[in-house]
């Protein structure tokens, strides 16, 4: 007698909010943008590690920012309704250029102290076209058996192509990195974080009854 089929279950999935804007939408906002980032380098402001290059991370404040936010705010609202938050007003806290040079990475990491985190891209040719999010399960690393494919559900490392005009948003926790920008061009981007804007105060309250 065969065994009956078995149902996969999939427990506590992890999203990623992946927008991509019309061309006659981005390529305005991308125009403007550029202008307003070679000043910047050009000034000598920001912070460059080798291949790298970060602005300051108050560029939401930018009016040359205005529709791009705009942008992002409205995806916010979004995800969060997707994700039947019941009431979350919130801000951006921090927004920053990234430039990455041929052969700039950035190493794994993620955004402590914020519910959302996102990236915009400017300049994503190819060899400089990914984004990588690794398992955020510490547990999964203690056994790690060879296998004979990659799968999702076997994989520690999800590699997620981007272009020109497409916004991505991700839980904050989430552990990203950028592999090495293998192309004779930079690779330029738009990172932002987004906090509820009382969470103290209204959100942070215990979520059982008296």
């Amino acid at each position: 007698m065969e065994a009956p089929a078995a149902d996969i279950i999939r427990l506590f999935p992890t999203f990623v909010w992946q927008q991509r804007l019309e061309r006659q939408c981005y390529e305005p906002i991308d125009r403007e943008l550029m202008t307003y980032i070679e000043t910047l380098i050009r000034s000598g402001v920001g912070t460059r590690t080798g291949a790298a290059w970060q602005s300051g991370h108050q560029q939401h404040k930018r009016p040359e920012f205005a529709v791009l936010i705009a942008h992002i705010e409205r995806a916010a609202r979004d995800v969060l309704t997707f994700l039947k938050v019941a009431d979350g007003p919130f801000h951006i806290t921090g927004c920053w250029v990234n430039v990455l040079d041929p052969g700039g990475t950035h190493a794994i990491h993620s955004h402590p102290n914020n519910f959302l985190s996102g990236v915009y891209y400017l300049h994503s040719q190819a060899g400089a076209d990914t984004i990588n999010f690794h398992d955020p399960r510490p547990q999964t690393t203690v056994i790690r058996p060879p296998v004979t494919e990659l799968t999702a559900y076997n994989t520690d490392q999800v590699v997620l192509p981007v272009s020109e005009g497409t916004l991505l948003m991700f839980p904050a926790w989430l552990p990203h990195s950028v592999s090495a920008n293998t192309s004779a061009q930079a690779r330029v981007s738009i990172s932002f974080n987004i906090m509820f804007s009382h969470y103290d105060t209204t959100m942070c309250q215990p979520l059982w009854r008296d």
